[in-house]
């Protein structure tokens, strides 16, 4: 109770009374025994990609859990759940845990939190609303890129290519989040967002071009699933990771396995489901994180 206690401290800015505590960090004893075994095998020496691939593969075998996000109806709060994680906060996780070692080793719980919140909001900063969160993958990559956190790499791939299409997944299915279900009147707001989304578009690489570009992939890069489902450009997330073999794998919260898993080289996961269409590809920058707005 204590180091929860800590946690709320860090973070008090952001967090409401509503929400209980035990749900902003869930089992930070797991994130300290995965610190534990960075810090045993040296990880916050490693460059920040491969750091974040060894943390990534720490977690393998943690259940699949969606909406773990969604605490409150209308409070919003950077929250860590270390039991049970989607394919955005398992990579997340990762990556931010990565960003926590090079604010100290050994991290602790609220360092996560902040990097999560530098990582997770728009800006970097998290006022308490739900609109306050990037909620597409595209949009993650663009403000993230913006403040020098990560580069979309794929423009510079061979065989990208560009798309545009009208985003519309929240602002048509708004009654599908808890937080547009309570509050109607953000709907609108979500909707200018997807339309600015839409306007920007995004590069890609078409999956029959994934098998040529692998060898420009590294540990740790985060590779989004490009869709053909309408109204949206992405539908999945993980990471980037090669085997012992060298074989280019990916790294990611399954909801077919139900759990964290290294699946099948990158090329033959996306050739496995027709709905795939291609990659988007950002590379972390390995510099020390700017502490996130206050």
């Amino acid at each position: 109770m204590v180091r929860i206690l800590c946690v709320l401290i860090a973070c008090a800015a952001h967090l409401h009374a509503e929400i209980p505590s035990d749900r902003i960090f869930v089992n930070p004893e797991k994130f300290r025994a995965i610190v534990h075994e960075g810090m045993k095998n040296q990880w916050n020496q490693l460059p920040l990609g491969e750091r974040t691939a060894k943390i990534g593969l720490a977690m393998a075998g943690t259940p699949y859990v969606n909406y773990t996000l969604e605490l409150h109806d209308r409070h919003e709060a950077p929250s860590v759940n270390m039991d049970g994680m989607d394919c955005w906060t398992f990579f997340e996780i990762a990556l931010g845990t990565a960003r926590a070692f090079s604010l100290k080793a050994p991290p602790e719980p609220h360092d996560l939190l902040r990097m999560i919140e530098l990582e997770r909001y728009r800006g970097g900063a998290c006022d308490g609303t739900f609109l306050s969160r990037l909620h597409h993958l595209e949009d993650w990559v663009y403000d993230n890129e913006r403040r020098g956190l990560v580069e979309d790499i794929t423009p510079a791939l061979p065989g990208a290519k560009k798309l545009k299409r009208d985003m519309a997944y929240m602002g048509k299915n708004w009654k599908s989040f808890r937080q547009l279900r309570a509050n109607p009147s953000l709907v609108p707001k979500i909707q200018r967002i997807e339309d600015s989304i839409s306007q920007r578009g995004i590069h890609y690489i078409p999956k029959k071009s994934v098998p040529s570009i692998e060898k420009y992939l590294r540990n740790g890069d985060v590779v989004s699933i490009v869709t053909t489902w309408p109204g949206t450009y992405t539908s999945h997330v993980g990471l980037a990771v090669r085997d012992r073999k060298g074989v280019l794998r990916f790294l990611h919260a399954s909801r077919n396995h139900r759990k964290v898993v290294l699946d099948a080289r990158l090329t033959d996961y996306l050739a496995a489901n027709s709905k795939h269409m291609g990659i988007l590809v950002s590379r972390p920058n390995d510099s020390r994180p700017p502490v996130a707005a206050r």
